[in-house]
């Protein structure tokens, strides 16, 4: 495998480390440590009772934790620990290079601490899709028989995963966030894919350019294949990190697009779904993976999914018969271009997941006519680009949300025809009668879209939520109806 270096219990033994974060990946990261030896000290600024009850679960397997102050260094660190979500700007970090102690992730420990004869990673970021690709990407693993697991950015913290040893996994299916892939400098996987890039998170990298910078870090030292999505536009593409990447020997460029692929590349010829790149003679031959239906949902972007999770599994020499298998036995998460319910001849469906433009693009094209039911924290965006690429599919539109005047003023502008119901309201009855509204729009044959392009704790604790008073309301609605 490419270079890395491996630690050892001995390699902590003694050591002062400090975790940034009582989060999940904190948590997994400070008991990690303490059970290898090291002395650690948790900060965190927070002061809640869920911080509290942390906090003693920890200080009851002898870790310290300091509550209310995130900005000072603790005396002696050897090594600061952040969790995902801590930006680089933040005081703890300006301590820790002025005292001249290195900062890394929970990923960069995971891979540190990783054996000699660990299951390779097959690495997956993007803006949107990484959890859909990576789950879809362990489906087809187990239909090969593998044994696998989808973890990181995922929800079960990698680290927990690789403690539990070498012979426990035959590879592993990873999502990374940016976050992430920014603090770990020596992460070099098997192969690794950037499913595409859009403006996100800026306010937490300071520039698109350093974004995609750290998306591009999935790359560095890939073995076996670099995957990039071959039909996307926009600079940075993520050919272009491809191209940036320092790979180990022998390392290829794979693409995935949604038209019939060239060489060394995955894409769709009369709803199959082919590859040119794993094949013996990739001039002349296409070998059949999956059919277009075998996809659930099939919507256009979802395919993409599709494609990216064979490349990489094709990339660690897994049958074609079992990207198959996996494909079909891969159910997505709720909340993902999720069909909801029919009504009275009008489809319901919920993409609360939808927290971006990007995210909202990709579902609005695959369908139409569409009302949307659109709204929430714009978290920097502009709908400009939105707006303008859907006018045509639209039947109607509702906003909800605390920056919904920001998705009104772009329709005014370039979908001045299209109706638009503007609910200047965010208590809880307010997604029944955005729904209540939606249908009053909506003919039969259309569907009507939750697809937000905002993020969701204007109105609701997370986008699942928002998901479900989407869902209660549609039900609600169908008993009326009924």
């Amino acid at each position: 495998m490419g270079s890395r270096k491996v630690t050892t219990g001995s390699d902590w033994q003694g050591k002062n480390i400090t975790v940034a974060g009582l989060g999940v990946s904190g948590v997994s990261a400070a008991r990690a440590l303490a059970g290898l030896g090291a002395s650690v000290t948790v900060v965190d600024g927070g002061s809640s009772a869920g911080h509290e009850e942390r906090a003693t679960a920890l200080r009851a397997d002898g870790i310290s934790v300091r509550l209310g102050d995130a900005a000072t260094l603790p005396p002696g660190t050897d090594l600061v620990v952040t969790s995902p979500g801590w930006p680089p700007s933040a005081p703890l970090f300006a301590a820790a290079a002025e005292a001249g102690v290195d900062v890394v992730g929970d990923v960069e420990i995971a891979w540190r601490l990783r054996g000699p004869d660990a299951a390779p990673w097959l690495a997956v970021t993007g803006t949107n899709g990484k959890t859909t690709t990576t789950q879809m990407l362990a489906s087809i693993l187990e239909a090969e028989g593998l044994r696998t697991a989808a973890v990181g950015n995922i929800g079960t913290p990698i680290v927990d995963v690789v403690l539990e040893g070498d012979d426990a996994y035959d590879v592993l299916a990873v999502e990374l966030s940016s976050y992430q892939l920014h603090w770990a400098p020596s992460l070099r996987a098997h192969s690794a894919a950037v499913l595409n890039l859009a403006p996100d998170h800026l306010d937490w990298h300071g520039s698109m350019e350093a974004y995609a910078a750290d998306k591009g870090r999935v790359y560095e030292g890939n073995q076996v294949a670099c995957v990039y999505n071959a039909y996307a536009t926009g600079k940075p593409s993520t050919e272009d990190l491809v191209r940036g990447a320092d790979v180990e020997e022998g390392c290829r460029a794979i693409g995935f697009t949604l038209n019939a692929p060239a060489p060394s590349q995955l894409g769709v010829v009369d709803g199959i779904l082919v590859d040119r790149a794993f094949v013996p003679d990739r001039q002349k031959q296409a070998q059949e993976l999956a059919e277009i239906s075998d996809v659930r949902p099939p919507a256009p972007h979802n395919i993409a999914n599709a494609l990216a999770a064979a490349a990489l599994a094709r990339a660690f020499g897994v049958r074609a018969t079992a990207v198959r298998d996996g494909l079909r036995a891969f159910r997505p998460d709720a909340h993902r271009i999720e069909h909801v319910a029919d009504v009275a001849g009008v489809a319901y469906v919920d993409d609360s997941k939808a927290t971006n433009t990007h995210a909202a693009q990709a579902s609005l094209a695959a369908y139409e006519p569409i009302v949307w039911i659109a709204g929430g924290l714009a978290k920097g965006a502009t709908f400009d680009e939105l707006v303008e690429g859907a006018a045509k599919r639209l039947r109607g539109v509702v906003l909800i949300g605390a920056d919904r005047a920001l998705i009104r003023e772009a329709l005014a502008r370039h979908a001045p025809e299209v109706p638009v119901v503007d609910l200047d309201r965010t208590d809880t009855g307010a997604m029944s009668e955005a729904v209540r509204r939606a249908a009053e729009l909506a003919e039969p044959g259309d569907t009507v879209l939750m697809a937000p392009a905002c993020a969701s704790m204007d109105m609701f604790t997370n986008y699942n939520k928002r998901g479900e008073a989407f869902a209660d309301a549609v039900r609600e609605l169908g008993s009326t109806r009924a």
